[in-house]
């Protein structure tokens, strides 16, 4: 985790570097005197997690933490304890008192650890989430993975799309399927065709071949298709 340290006493300081030093997954970004200076650092770097002293100059940390929007997680560090209700009510991670011993520090430091591991799993999971979709087939809705599918066909108002196992029909037309692919790794090869990028095995005249299949290039779509697919990727042998 990446912190930063907000204290305006030098031995304060000092004493909160050397017990991250001894934390093998924090990394001191900062130390600061001020929660000016923090807003500063925090709008230019991703910062995980401060060390917070209350009675700071210009702005103490409360008032800081009442008109921050959004900011990391925070643990409070005080010789105040008569603040640990308000900024237990600021959804701080935890509250130290001076002088904090390091036994106190890991303790809290570990509870923002877990903290921050759960959103980081809660992250992939969430992204793991969106690698699908549902259509409706007949009476059934179906889950498709976009990583399975090799291409889509338009039949009139239906379109087929085609994995490796099988085929599903469904009653929507190309356009539409266009529209909700638009952030994937799809392009259109001709009026009747989408096809995934990743999935194209060969271009033989004006056929690309996927999974044993021919989909035919339209003549308006060749020169964007040999474009895209051969960027970059096209061996040539150098001139003598």
């Amino acid at each position: 985790m990446k912190c930063v340290i907000v204290d305006d006493e030098p031995l304060a300081r000092e004493c909160i570097s050397k017990y991250v030093s001894r934390i093998d997954y924090l990394e001191l970004l900062a130390e600061v005197t001020n929660p000016i200076e923090l807003t500063a650092i925090v709008a230019s770097q991703p910062v995980d997690l401060i060390y917070l002293d209350i009675q700071t100059p210009v702005i103490n940390g409360i008032d800081y933490l009442r008109i921050a929007n959004n900011p990391p997680m925070v643990i409070i560090t005080t010789a105040y304890p008569n603040f640990a209700l308000e900024g237990f009510q600021l959804d701080v991670m935890d509250y130290l008192l001076k002088p904090i011993t390091f036994d106190r520090f890991l303790k809290a430091t570990g509870k923002a650890n877990d903290h921050f591991n759960l959103l980081k799993k809660t992250a992939v999971s969430d992204a793991t989430t969106n690698d699908y979709f549902f259509i409706k087939c007949d009476s059934k809705f179906e889950r498709i993975h976009y990583d399975d599918i090799l291409y889509i066909q338009a039949l009139e108002n239906y379109v087929h799309i085609v994995t490796a196992k099988r085929k599903y029909l469904t009653l929507l037309n190309l356009k539409s399927v266009e529209e909700n692919l638009a952030n994937h790794a799809f392009m259109k090869v001709h009026k009747s065709f989408l096809v995934a990028t990743s999935k194209i095995e060969a271009i033989e005249n004006n056929d690309i071949l996927i999974h044993g299949t021919r989909v035919p290039i339209g003549r308006h779509y060749r020169e964007e298709v040999i474009d895209r697919v051969l960027h970059n990727k096209l061996w040539k042998k150098n001139r003598e």
